[in-house]
């Protein structure tokens, strides 16, 4: 059974089936398609260029904008990364944040240029949250637990996943979230 998500901004449109196994609560989580405004870098780590990713959406959606215009806030903010096949994430990776509902029919044009506008279509992801400042060893501690809790059967993409944060500038009690891209049937 599905429900209303209640960690989300009232704003987004998903469910939720909140799930525990074997001591490990997650939940799987549906999202409809929707513009995030995004931004890549490669040759860098996690933990060099996330910041410098995050303040640049961050900027964005604060008003570095065409119109100058702040959207209001936004959440969470979206690290997809790619694990090579010994866990290490490699050093390629994208930040997204989803374009806050009342400009997803015309996103503003960002005044930084390595920021573009893309439709994501809806997903399904299997989400596991926690806490703390968390750096790609958390993500991947946290991702390695999840996987164990999901098993090598179930159907989610192993070939990338969703590193989250709902307040990355709090300085303590930040929420945090890693997301399996379930394969869709």
């Amino acid at each position: 059974m599905t429900e209303p998500c209640r960690t989300h901004e009232q704003t987004e449109s998903n469910r939720c089936k909140y799930v525990s196994y074997d001591g490990v609560s997650f939940e799987v989580r549906r999202y409809d398609a929707s513009k995030y405004a995004v931004v890549s870098s490669e040759g860098r780590t996690f933990d060099q260029v996330t910041g410098e990713l995050v303040r640049k959406l961050l900027m964005y959606i604060g008003g570095s904008n065409e119109p100058g215009e702040a959207m209001g806030t936004a959440a969470p903010i979206i690290i997809t990364v790619y694990p090579r096949n010994d866990g290490v994430l490699s050093r390629r990776l994208v930040v997204g944040i989803r374009v806050p509902t009342a400009y997803q029919q015309s996103p503003p044009n960002p005044s930084d240029s390595s920021i573009r506008i893309e439709e994501r279509p809806g997903m399904t992801v299997y989400a596991l949250q926690f806490g703390g400042f968390a750096g790609e060893s958390e993500y991947r501690a946290e991702a390695l637990r999840l996987t164990r809790t999901l098993g090598e059967t179930a159907p989610f993409q192993r070939k990338q996943y969703f590193c989250c944060s709902y307040d990355p500038i709090k300085p303590y009690g930040r929420r945090n979230e890693v997301w399996f891209l379930q394969d869709e049937p």
